[in-house]
């Protein structure tokens, strides 16, 4: 910034010297050239600006996955940054498997678990707020934040999501928009400060854990807002549709779930990831796990 205002300066000086010096065509020359250096200057850092992105590669147990953050979701994209400089991800296990869903890791309890335990549940003790945005969404690859009921969809700590998807077809992103609307008719009433009650109610039995005072206060809140219409309705962008029919994707969980980024390579490994086997739990029987991830680009 410094520079830019340096060079600013030079060239409203040389400008007016313009008016007022004698040598009139040469000091034209010479402004000209400063405008030119100027704009070329700033047009180099304007461009760096755009290109500046952040990758983050996850060596695991079956190949290499890179993932690109967005700028976009600065607090999700820091936050990762800074557990992965720490080597937070270093051993855990993708606890959470489903084919043609997605793959899931980020539970710090899961680096010793015991075969067949139950995981999901761990982080690193804080959520991050919501970071929805309306040109990030969960086409093929996509990089998602987990997360538990809470009325105000922050994301959990650490635990995060890759979409691996399903081919969409318009009957199947109809179905997929109504369900979205149905979950913004949820927030939209839970949060409104008429039913302030309903949702302090609710985050308290999610900060103690309390699974039957959740679904008791979860089902409370669905049942009230079934027609709830005082909240503006989501409908699936036309290029969005495009890339969910022509690459695929989980369009129920838009507006939902907060995108923070996607995969640039190593979708094959992902896949690869998917396909092994599950117990009722969705976790893979043999464990597939995170060797280590590092940030490469910043």
């Amino acid at each position: 910034m410094k520079i830019y205002l340096k060079l600013v300066f030079l060239f409203s000086l040389i400008a007016f010297l313009c008016k007022t010096n004698s040598q009139t065509k040469q000091m034209k020359k010479i402004a000209l050239l400063t405008s030119l250096l100027l704009t070329i200057f700033l047009f180099g850092c304007n461009n760096a600006e755009k290109t500046k992105e952040t990758r983050v590669e996850l060596n695991t147990t079956m190949g290499m996955i890179v993932l690109q953050l967005s700028d976009k979701t600065p607090l999700h994209r820091d936050n990762f940054v800074k557990l992965v400089n720490e080597g937070y991800y270093n051993g855990m296990l993708f606890h959470r498997v489903i084919e043609g869903f997605g793959i899931q890791s980020g539970d710090p309890d899961s680096k010793d678990a015991k075969p067949g335990e139950a995981l999901g549940n761990g982080g690193p003790g804080y959520t991050i707020p919501a970071e929805i945005n309306d040109t990030l969404f969960h086409k093929r690859g996509a990089l998602n934040a987990a997360r538990d009921g809470n009325p105000e969809q922050a994301s959990a700590g650490s635990q995060f999501f890759i979409v691996q998807g399903r081919f969409q077809t318009d009957s199947t992103l109809d179905r997929a928009e109504k369900r979205i609307n149905l979950w913004l008719a949820q927030k939209a009433y839970i949060n409104a400060p008429a039913n302030k009650a309903l949702k302090d109610s609710l985050q308290h039995a999610i900060d103690v854990d309390n699974e039957e005072a959740i679904n008791r206060w979860t089902d409370s809140m669905i049942v009230r807002s079934t027609g709830y219409t005082d909240f503006k309705p989501y409908h699936i962008p036309e290029a969005h549709r495009k890339v969910y029919k022509e690459q695929g994707g989980a369009p129920h969980l838009d507006q939902n779930y907060t995108v923070w980024g996607e995969v640039i390579e190593g979708m094959d490994v992902v896949d690869a990831i998917a396909e092994v086997e599950t117990d009722s739990l969705d976790r893979p029987v043999d464990d597939v796990r995170i060797i280590s991830a590092r940030v490469v680009k910043r």
